[in-house]
């Protein structure tokens, strides 16, 4: 008898244990519990910790509350300016009511994927490429708005939604490279341009310093072939100033001055007389470097002659004196001989013309008798 009793007991013991066992649950701290018993819902959430239900009569549904990280596949759309571009998101959701979760759809996360894929969808058909490419803080916010509108009533709240990607085909990518190496091609022609301006503002400025002070050229061409030699060439520099140039070509501007020749190194003046005191230092040349540089003695004007011949440039004072003498005249002219003149005019006073205005005649003409020996 008293064995049966403990036998009882201890099947009684176990029976406990197994649905005490059975009822248990226990609820995380990231997780709600939702309760139906009979297929019912329970009103009230299961907190996280232990807790315990009726075993065959109540069902436990946890959800999870953590937000969830969701990959939108890539879409391929084309956009309000006909552009074919392939563009891929990423949402961020989280459960904020466990019973409309539940209850409002069979499967919140498959309803946020393709709720997600459809407005990534419309949202590449209002948007421009320049949006998609530039501005997507604006097309996040608009497509968040979108996928957030019906999982209210899910019981998900979208967290963020952000736009991972966007493929171009390769045509289009050759143009916008093409595109911004333009820009960028013009961009660097007008700061060329600014440049130049400037350094020729400021080459006006020291043209202005150099032309009172003749002394900053030379120094200055000096230290340019300093800076030539310094290097290791095998370049031969020859220093020619500018002035050079420019009585050059002043002495094309201005031929020689009339009223003097020249005869034998001298200057002969409009009287006759020879100025030999200018005759060492004119000529064409002379007076070239008088007009490009006043103010030089007769010695230096000789000496920058002597550099001109030496450094084999043309003379084209010289050249001018040449084209300004009278051409040779050929042997046709040669031939011609003056045509002399009918008759000379007969002076008043000549005797032999008599005051009446007859005719006279000359001695010895047709006219006069002969002489006793013819």
């Amino acid at each position: 008898m008293v064995a049966a009793l403990l036998t009882a007991v201890v099947v009684i013991l176990c029976l406990a244990a197994v649905y005490g066992l059975s009822a248990a649950r226990v609820v995380k701290q990231y997780e709600r519990g939702v309760v139906f018993r009979f297929g019912r819902l329970r009103e009230a959430e299961r907190l996280p910790g232990f807790t315990t239900v009726i075993p065959g009569v109540d069902k436990l549904r946890k959800v999870n509350l953590q937000i969830v990280t969701m990959p939108v596949p890539a879409q391929e759309g084309i956009t309000r300016d006909n552009v074919t571009v392939r563009v891929d998101a990423v949402v961020y959701f989280k459960v904020v009511n466990a019973a409309d979760a539940v209850i409002a759809v069979e499967d919140y996360q498959f309803a946020v994927s393709q709720m997600a894929q459809t407005s990534l969808r419309s949202i590449i058909g209002k948007s421009d490429l320049d949006d998609l490419l530039s501005n997507r803080e604006k097309l996040n916010q608009g497509l968040e708005l979108m996928i957030d509108s019906p999982a209210i009533g899910w019981g998900v709240q979208i967290d963020r939604v952000e736009i991972k990607d966007v493929s171009l085909p390769e045509t289009m990518k050759r143009s916008m490279a093409r595109q911004a190496e333009a820009a960028r091609e013009r961009r660097a022609r007008v700061i060329n341009a600014d440049a130049e301006l400037q350094a020729s503002k400021k080459l006006a400025q020291a043209a202005e310093v150099m032309s009172e002070h003749p002394a900053a050229l030379q120094l200055r061409l000096l230290q340019t072939v300093a800076e030539v030699a310094s290097e290791k060439n095998s370049t031969l520099v020859l220093p020619f100033p500018v002035e050079l140039l420019r009585f050059l070509e002043r002495a094309q501007r201005y031929p020689q001055m009339p009223g003097a020749e020249r005869e034998g190194g001298a200057v002969m003046a409009e009287d006759g007389t020879a100025d030999t005191s200018a005759a060492k230092t004119s000529g064409p040349v002379a007076d070239a470097v008088e007009a490009a540089v006043p103010g030089l003695s007769a010695e230096e004007i000789e000496a920058a002659k002597l550099d001109l011949s030496n450094i084999g440039i043309p003379l084209p004072g010289l050249e001018a004196l040449e084209r300004s003498r009278p051409a040779d005249p050929g042997p046709a002219a040669e031939d011609e001989l003056p045509v002399p003149e009918d008759d000379p005019p007969v002076p008043d006073d000549d005797p032999s013309v008599p005051d009446d205005g007859s005719p006279g005649q000359r001695p010895g003409g047709p006219d006069t008798e002969p002489g006793p020996g013819k």
